[in-house]
């Protein structure tokens, strides 16, 4: 693996999947310790890390609204509430680990986090200090996936890195379609136009919008962090052109 990053400010985006193992759910003490190690690696190589984590481990909003009396509305800041606990799960395990970590979160909790305020996050980012983002963007019917191109933006970042729980992207669900096949290289405009379903399609248009790329990779291979800040080819990288 290179040493030296290729990324040296980067948005990670971490869906609540990550918490737990496969096909399992609620935060799991030893996941969290494998993902903060990891993102302890890549804040040693001189990397500026924001994390912007989602909450589907615990709930999920439309889901959880769509087979109960809940309104949709209620149900999205139940799944933003759930991206605090995750973010202070990460923050307390990381700072056990010796890396400095703020929490702030889009929805105020002065007595558990800082309230988001891009000049303080950048700021913190400045200091060598994670930056884990809560709660989306306080808004309901609005994705992490926004949440987390809509930081990027602020933020200044180089890329936003999408973790997820398969390689990368492919032409059709690889669990589903035993044909599916890899794509290492998009532009923003063919996942639009085709839809893939890599992140909502606001997300992609904002990421196109400040050519921001993107690159989708399987969290749960050991190193695939720092590998993806190195430049390894690894998952699948979305450009400009």
């Amino acid at each position: 693996m290179p040493d030296s990053p290729v990324y040296k400010r980067v948005l990670l985006k971490i869906s609540g999947e990550g918490f737990c193992r496969p096909d399992s759910g609620g935060i799991e003490g030893d996941e969290v310790d494998r993902i903060a190690r990891e993102i302890i690696d890549v804040s040693n190589r001189g990397v500026r890390l924001a994390i912007v984590v989602g909450g589907g481990n615990l709930i999920r909003g439309k889901t959880f609204a769509s087979g109960s009396r809940v309104q949709r509305a209620t149900a999205d800041y139940m799944g933003m509430l759930a991206t605090v606990m995750n973010a202070l799960a990460l923050q307390d395990t990381l700072e056990s680990m010796g890396q400095p970590t703020r929490v702030q979160s889009a929805i105020e909790m002065r007595a558990v986090c800082e309230p988001y305020i891009r000049r303080r996050a950048d700021r913190h980012l400045d200091k060598g200090r994670v930056v884990i983002l809560a709660a989306g963007t306080g808004n309901p019917f609005v994705t992490t996936d926004t949440a987390a191109a809509l930081r990027a933006t602020e933020l200044g970042v180089d890329a936003l890195l999408k973790a997820t729980k398969v390689d990368g992207v492919y032409s059709s669900d690889p669990n589903a379609d035993k044909s599916a096949k890899f794509i290492d290289r998009l532009t923003h405009g063919q996942v639009l136009s085709s839809q893939l379903g890599v992140m909502d399609l606001a997300a992609i248009s904002l990421c196109m919008e400040h050519k921001i790329p993107v690159v989708v990779f399987n969290l749960k291979k050991h190193g695939n962090i720092a590998r993806v800040v190195c430049g390894e080819k690894i998952g699948t990288v979305i450009t400009a052109s």
